[in-house]
């Protein structure tokens, strides 16, 4: 793939990032102790693309930016979104289901405490971790499995 397919990839991705994120925001659905970002379902692309593990990573950094993150969250969820975009394109061959297990769980990990000590939200950790890990047990565990089904049926490329 050329480097200019490759760039042109990564950001359409994160701009369609950006865009179901904001579509979430206007819901009040994506940021807080609840988030279910329409744009993790997106997660899973890197199953079609490397480019899209970039494009993922800086979508989610500029949506963290946009929608008034603090530094804590715009670098540590920028950085699970990284990880868990990377270890769905290592598991590409696996079942969608499994590629979605490590955006769940890191997100889980990593955004249950950024949400306690960055934000002080006053909920234990315990709820925290659990409460990110259902949104993103919905968005990208379900439809973004169900995203990339159909596109594997149909053998579509990126």
């Amino acid at each position: 793939m050329k480097r200019s397919e490759y760039l042109t990839k990564a950001a359409l991705i994160a701009a369609l990032y950006i865009v179901l994120s904001f579509v979430s925001n206007l819901f009040g659905l994506s940021s807080g102790v609840i988030q279910f970002r329409l744009s993790e379902a997106l997660c899973l692309l890197p199953m079609f693309t490397s480019a899209a593990v970039p494009g993922l990573a800086i979508g989610c950094l500029l949506t963290n930016i946009l929608c008034g993150g603090i530094v804590i969250d715009v670098v540590f969820g920028s950085l699970a979104t990284l990880a868990g975009a990377y270890f769905a394109y290592l598991l590409r061959e696996k079942p969608v289901y499994v590629a979605a297990l490590p955006t769940i769980l890191i997100n889980a990990i990593v955004i249950g405490p950024v949400l306690a000590f960055a934000y002080g939200a006053q909920e234990g950790l315990i709820y925290l971790m659990a409460s990110v890990a259902l949104g993103e047990f919905v968005c990208a565990g379900v439809l973004g499995s169900l995203l990339a089904a159909e596109l594997k049926k149909r053998n579509f490329r990126i």
